[in-house]
């Protein structure tokens, strides 16, 4: 018999192309690969076999078998983390639950207490308390929340950084938006002194989805917003969902950039006695 007490999966989406950085998942940071170090990561945090590797590469594979860790190829036409995570979201279920049949169909109480976690591929020092945070956060109440997404105060020097993602939160601490951009926008002051009027949330690339909402996710209307923000997340934003949140203290550092991967190394010879 079948368990339906609350399930999850850590799932890490990987591809081999990046258009802005090609192949950054495996350029090394002092002799590991970038998508070596993020699962290093999670196993810090939880059990091997709660970790899937979800790429198109067979060399992002062999990096995830060297760590005896599972993966699971993907089409390659996949435009997002998120599109490819859902695009095998059965195999997913099946993993957290630990069931072993053929089935692609499940019990909706199966589903719904099922949290698949998106840890992105290019955050070599990601902090595993904050992968624990997020099972927390979500396994804290009766029902698994739809969508949940950590965040974190930004410094004032990052706030009109484009490539530093904000988060616009309402007063139940829900993420209504996501953007490049700085928001809210403080029209009568001077963009330096805008910190002085609001405080602004850069936003971790880890999200929680509830089993049920990410079977949703080829169904949904394409996204105007998320094509023009190229941030993913705001494909649900748009069909009228919203992320629960938490704070953290994890600043977030995603490698998407020569520049970006260049600091990456400064940092960890910096902070690799606390890594």
């Amino acid at each position: 018999m079948i368990s339906t007490a609350k399930n999850f999966v850590i799932a890490i989406p990987g591809r081999i192309e990046s258009s802005r950085l090609p192949n950054k998942l495996l350029l090394e940071i002092d002799g590991k690969s970038i998508i070596t170090r993020v699962l290093e990561q999670c196993l810090k945090a939880v059990e091997r076999e709660r970790i899937v590797l979800c790429t198109d590469s067979d060399k992002l594979s062999i990096k995830a078998k060297e760590l005896e860790i599972n993966s699971i190829l993907t089409k390659k036409g996949c435009k997002s983390g998120t599109d490819r995570i859902a695009s095998i979201s059965n195999e997913l279920i099946k993993i957290a639950n630990n069931i072993k049949d053929e089935r692609n169909s499940f019990e909706e109480e199966i589903i719904k207490n099922t949290l698949i976690i998106n840890v992105q591929g290019d955050q070599p020092f990601l902090d595993p308390k904050l992968i624990k945070e997020m099972i927390n956060f979500c396994f804290n109440d009766q029902t698994i929340p739809p969508l949940t997404t950590p965040i974190y105060k930004l410094d004032p020097t990052a706030i009109h950084n484009p490539n530093v993602v904000k988060t616009l939160i309402n007063n139940k601490r829900q993420a209504i938006y996501f953007s490049r951009s700085a928001l809210p926008h403080c029209r009568d002051d001077d963009k330096k002194n805008w910190h002085n009027n609001y405080n602004y949330h850069g936003h971790v690339g880890i999200y929680g989805y509830r089993a049920d909402i990410l079977l949703k996710w080829p169904s949904l209307a394409t996204s105007k917003l998320e094509n023009c923000e190229k941030l993913e997340q705001l494909k649900f934003i748009d069909s009228g969902y919203i992320y629960e949140t938490f704070l953290t203290n994890e600043n977030h550092l995603s490698i998407d950039t020569r520049k970006q991967y260049l600091d990456a190394i400064q940092y960890y010879k910096m902070k690799k006695t606390e890594i």
